[in-house]
């Protein structure tokens, strides 16, 4: 992972605007992992997956993949990644890498 970058790249957790949604769609501002490869395009839109609360329900669900805090990533509880919510998105504000 890399550390001081400007621009996000693949395995950084960043903090991302989730907002506007619609129905169900995960909302608000929170951490999200960059997904989409370093060597795609020139744009700075890149493919992201918010991480959220890991509850015990998720267990069962192959698209909640647990993510454990450490130095590396800054968060403060074991969370949960949800690939299911993949966007692709410009904008990410860096929080923590």
């Amino acid at each position: 992972m890399t550390t001081n970058s400007l621009f996000p790249k693949r395995g950084d957790v960043w903090l991302a605007n989730f907002d506007p949604t619609v129905g169900a769609e995960i909302k608000k501002i929170r951490p999200a992992v960059v997904v989409s490869s370093d060597s795609v395009g020139k744009l700075p839109i890149k493919l992201i997956a918010p991480v959220t609360d890991r509850k015990e329900y998720y267990i069962g669900n192959i698209w909640h993949v647990r993510i454990h805090p450490d130095s590396a990533n800054n968060l403060t509880k074991v969370s949960a990644v949800d690939v299911l919510e993949l966007r692709g998105m410009d904008g990410c504000t860096k929080v923590y890498s």
